[in-house]
């Protein structure tokens, strides 16, 4: 057996799965009340929340994120393919279902590296029948590998826009890794009139020594550890040479929110930013 980009061992997908060490999927998926986790990513999750108590609002308010900006690129923008890096367990609300419930021939193409995500996507993720869907099972730190992979290549027509979907997963790429290089990798494979989406945990809104311990905790935490949190500058850095959607990089409980139902939380209890821009 070999190991992969993430630390975990590669092989069937039952021999990758280590319940005791906690995963960012799993987790996310414990704080929004899903089923699919166990004990350390619930402690793992248990002690996000002490030192941030609103995370549970923060993963709340990416999902909506999520769906407002499909909505916003399949009802408005046309575009008709998406690429999401870094799925999740599905939940409500997945990118197939929202683009596909505006326009039913949209083809999506899903990316994520643990095989429990892998299990319940290849059960749940199912497209239309005039659509498609399809998952690959990568790491967002081998781009070259998921743009030359056959199922993307049969599913998505990359001479045609693809919306990247990296919503709450580049904070799990440490500096060392360079994340902005690889963005730029997945973008340069991708034609005129493509979008970019993501969004990001910041320090920003944290009081300086719990921002400090999640900059130890990146350090020292490995890929599953803490999580790199990046300043509103930083982030804006991956759109750069893009062409930002109004309202341009904002909080994720802010963006084209109007139609949300209030009371809204704050940039502060979110703490995540968020945008869309595009390929000219």
């Amino acid at each position: 057996m070999t190991t992969d980009a993430t630390g975990t061992t590669a092989g069937s997908p039952s021999d990758r799965i280590d319940t005791s060490v906690a995963h960012p999927a799993r987790r996310y998926n414990y704080w929004l009340g899903g089923k699919d986790n166990f004990q350390a990513d619930r402690e793992s999750g248990d002690a996000v929340a002490e030192a941030f108590p609103t995370i549970r609002t923060a993963a709340q308010e990416n999902r909506r994120f999520l769906r407002r900006a499909v909505d916003y690129l399949a009802r408005e923008a046309g575009v008709r393919q998406f690429l999401d890096i870094g799925t999740g367990i599905p939940t409500a609300d997945n990118t197939h279902e929202v683009a596909q419930a505006i326009a039913p021939e949209t083809r999506v193409v899903y990316v994520d590296n643990d095989p429990i995500v892998l299990a319940h996507a290849r059960a749940l993720l199912t497209s239309s029948t005039a659509g498609a869907t399809a998952y690959i099972d990568a790491d967002l730190r081998d781009p070259r590998r998921i743009i030359a992979d056959p199922e993307l290549r049969r599913t998505i027509d990359l001479s045609q826009p693809v919306a990247l979907m990296l919503v709450a997963v580049l904070h799990f790429v440490p500096d060392e890794d360079d994340p902005y290089e690889l963005v730029r990798q997945l973008l340069d494979a991708l034609p005129a009139g493509s979008f970019l989406v993501a969004s990001h945990a910041t320090h920003d809104y944290l009081p300086p020594e719990i921002a400090e311990e999640a900059r130890v905790g990146a350090r020292n935490g490995g890929p599953h550890g803490m999580i790199s949190l990046r300043t509103r500058d930083e982030f804006t850095r991956f759109f750069a040479g893009l062409d930002l959607v109004e309202p341009g990089v904002t909080s994720v409980a802010e963006w084209r929110a109007q139609s949300e139902r209030g009371p809204r939380p704050s940039a502060a209890e979110v703490s995540m930013y968020a945008g869309v821009a595009r390929l000219s």
